[in-house]
């Protein structure tokens, strides 16, 4: 049976676009309101950036960046027990997803990510929270609460951020102390009992230090039953909360100092894999072994997070430059342990299983018993020189960390009859400089350049495996080293056409550091790639119009990765590794819109367009293996038995369109506002895997969310709903076993009350 590529909701696809185009059509005469500051002068505020580590107005980036600021994130979360996934389809070119739900987000920008669910796993999009890289996925998750303003990067930023950023960065930056910020108090409440308590408080404690302390907790009852043991309510709950608390110095004597620590704390249900959900033969939901609040598990599915951390910026005012030093230190536990079968019984080990045909049984556990990492970055910036100006640095990264992987034995009490652990020390270190130059009022040129040198020292070993009653026994340690060193750099043209719109070119490479692959359970061999470095052509326009009150920023891409880093996941022989592929491209645009029709309501929308393709004619790797209810491979064999060649395949987890467009409408009353705001996101579909097969193909997806309610003095309340026509796709797949999947989010609607302090 043949598949459209465009959607399995095709009746959906035209939405976003009826929609955005008409508004925008409308709009030539408009604003976006950010704030209450917005609505009283009628043009949209100046939005500044940190992307290159200094204050700059967006629009003067030579960058494709697309921000969000702390009011436009409360409207978007609306306390319905969001984590950082919420992001996904808001941001052009941003997709993320997660076999581990809440815990270990996988980010892709422009369809460059990977999809390893290993917690070694290193990812080509960044996360940095607070200037301080997250670099192991499970330290990701982390909550956004009080968040001043959350920037994407999209493309490489390897010159001021440097390794693992070829693909880009997701930028998040908390609230800071300061009297100008006292903080609010939230409490929410909504579907299965989900529950939002959500505040910040904070200000002055003398002339010179003030202080902010922060706090959310998030909780959701379990909804699922579990139809194998005759539970009700039995999965699909969590607990979770995180702090932050920070203390600033500004002693006016060209000195200043932030010193914050945070933690958090997840327990909860793991991935909810559903046996046999897709239909053989299209990507349809199998109704049949199909309820999306009920499941047939035998396994255990728990899941376990507690991270802290801590930074200190020191800044120091030396007249004609700036040296600032940030330190930074995390360490995270955690524990996963999911039936990963998705179903009960195995038909090959004791005659039946279900729901569908499930062959055996598989349940499996990834714990993260120690961690650590420190880093340390220390720039010295020019201030205002003129025509010129310039940074330079040194960064240093150390981690150490210890994996665990387990398997049971669900069939026969669950005992434990698999155990791999694996130990890696990074180091790693960079010199970097960038400068500015001025060749005229209307002409900059921006160029950077960065030296890495990263070292990993990595070791793998089976204790005990699940294929031991075949004769399989321990194996190894095996021992790995992994280094090399690179220069990453980013060259840019700005040009001012007139005093609200510029162009620019940009040109940039990335570089990701080698990665290893050491999950023994089922396979006895090591994977290394090798580094990857990409390089990217950009060219754009940013523009303010009608009067300061429109802005619309574009642009064109067009990238290539060489010996770009795949992860083979999976697949019949339940092996994962990572490979090296000759060459990966990918190409397309990105538009970011913001305005408000008359004098009430606000707009905005994102659109962007990617198209990715895999460029290795012998690359070669094992595709989905379903013995009993077989799936649709679509690519050729290839040289040995069983693999499939996957040249010109599209990068999994890429859809070629994402969209989104939201609208508040708002209304004056004697003694407050009224307010209705709703958002619509749209994503393409998308291959889950390397290889194409018709099962494991994502249809696309559209959700909705709502938001109403009354503001007056100090006080909000309101309604909300996400996702509110309950749409049901499978955003994921297993593919070793069965039919095996796993949805979106079900509907969702609460309702909320908001109090700031003044």
């Amino acid at each position: 049976m043949s598949i459209n590529r465009v959607s399995g909701n095709s009746r959906y696809f035209l939405y976003p676009f009826v929609i955005t185009s008409v508004i925008s059509l409308a709009s030539m005469g408009v604003v976006y309101a950010q704030d209450d500051q917005d609505y009283v002068s009628g043009v949209l505020e100046e939005v500044i950036v940190t992307a290159t580590k200094r204050e700059e107005s967006v629009q003067d980036v030579a960058l494709s960046i697309t921000t969000f600021n702390s009011d436009q994130l409360n409207m978007m979360t609306s306390g319905a027990g969001e984590d950082i996934r919420f992001l996904r389809g808001k941001v052009p070119s941003l997709n993320i997803e997660s076999s581990f739900g809440r815990a270990f987000p996988r980010f892709y920008i422009r369809g460059w990510g990977n999809t390893d669910f290993d917690i070694n796993a290193s990812q080509p999009v960044s996360l940095v929270y607070d200037e301080v890289v997250q670099e192991n996925p499970m330290l990701k998750g982390f909550p956004i609460f009080d968040i001043e303003r959350i920037e994407v990067l999209r493309g490489p930023q390897g010159s001021l951020f440097g390794r693992n950023t070829p693909a880009g960065i997701v930028k998040v930056d908390s609230v800071k102390p300061g009297s100008e910020t006292p903080g609010y108090a939230t409490v929410s409440y909504g579907t299965h009992s989900n529950t939002t308590l959500e505040g910040a408080f904070g200000g002055a404690m003398s002339d010179s230090w003030s202080a902010r302390i922060s706090a959310i907790y998030m909780s959701r009852d379990d909804w699922v039953d579990n139809e194998n043991i005759g539970k009700k309510n039995a999965l699909g709950g969590f607990d979770e909360w995180a702090a932050r608390a920070q203390v600033a110095y500004d002693g006016g004597n060209d000195f200043s100092a932030l010193l914050s620590a945070h933690a958090r704390s997840l327990d909860g249900t793991a991935r909810l894999f559903r046996a046999n959900i897709i239909e053989s033969g299209t990507n349809n939901l199998d109704k049949n072994n199909y309820k999306r609040d009920k499941v047939w598990f035998d396994g255990t599915n728990i899941q376990e997070v507690d991270a802290w951390g801590a930074m200190a910026r020191l800044e120091w005012d030396l007249g004609r430059t700036t040296l600032t030093s940030v330190t930074g230190y995390e360490t995270v536990e955690a524990f996963s342990r999911g039936d990963i079968d998705g179903g009960y019984g195995g038909i090959f080990v004791i005659g039946s299983g279900g729901p569908g045909a499930v062959p055996f049984d598989a349940e499996s556990a990834d714990g993260l018993p120690d961690h650590s990492q420190f880093t340390q970055e220390i720039r010295l910036s020019s201030n205002e020189w003129g025509k010129f100006d310039w940074q330079a640095g040194f960064f240093y990264f150390d981690e150490d960390l210890t994996i665990e992987t387990f398997n049971y034995a669900t069939l026969f009490g669950g005992g434990e009859n698999g155990y791999v652990l694996q130990e890696q020390q990074t180091k790693a270190w960079a010199v970097f400089g960038t400068m500015d130059y001025d060749f005229t009022d209307a002409t900059v040129m921006k160029l950077g350049l960065r030296y890495s040198d990263d070292k990993k020292d990595f070791s793998a070993e089976r204790f005990l495996s699940p294929l031991s009653f075949l004769g399989v026994g321990p194996i190894g340690p095996i021992f790995e080293d992994a280094d090399d060193s690179e220069v990453s750099w980013d060259l840019s043209l700005t040009h001012s056409l007139n005093d609200d719109t510029n162009i620019y070119g940009r040109v940039a490479k990335g570089f990701r550091a080698p990665s290893i692959q050491g999950r023994l359970l089922f396979g006895d061999t090591v994977s290394v790639a090798d580094s990857e470095t990409s390089i990217s052509w950009e060219a754009g326009v940013k523009t303010t119009f009608a009067d300061g009150r429109a802005r619309a920023n574009f642009n064109v891409f067009y990238y290539t990765v060489d010996d770009a880093q795949l992860t083979a996941v999976g697949g019949e022989a339940n092996f994962n590794q990572v490979v090296n592929a000759d060459e990966v491209r990918g190409k397309g645009f990105e538009l970011d819109f913001e305005a408000l029709l008359g004098d009430s309501f606000l707009l905005t929308t994102g659109i962007s367009y990617n198209d990715t393709e895999i460029r290795d004619s012998n690359l070669a790797i094992a595709p989905c293996g379903a013995p009993l209810t077989p799936c649709t491979v679509n690519d050729p064999p290839g040289s040995v038995e069983g693999s499939v060649l996957i040249d010109g395949n599209p990068l999994p987890h890429a859809p070629k369109w994402l969209v989104y467009a939201s609208g508040r409408w708002s209304m004056n009353t004697q003694n407050g506002e009224f307010y209705v705001f709703g958002d619509l996101s749209y994503r393409d579909a998308a291959n889950f895997f390397l290889y194409d097969a018709t099962e494991f193909r994502g249809e696309a997806m559209t959700e909705i969310g709502m938001r109403s309610g009354y503001i007056w003095g100090n006080n909000e309340v309101s309604v909300f709903g996400r996702n509110i026509t309950d749409e049901e796709v499978i955003v994921g797949g297993i593919d070793f076993n069965n039919l095996t999947g796993f949805v979106n989010e079900p509907a969702r609607w609460g309702v909320q009350y908001r109090y700031t302090f003044r």
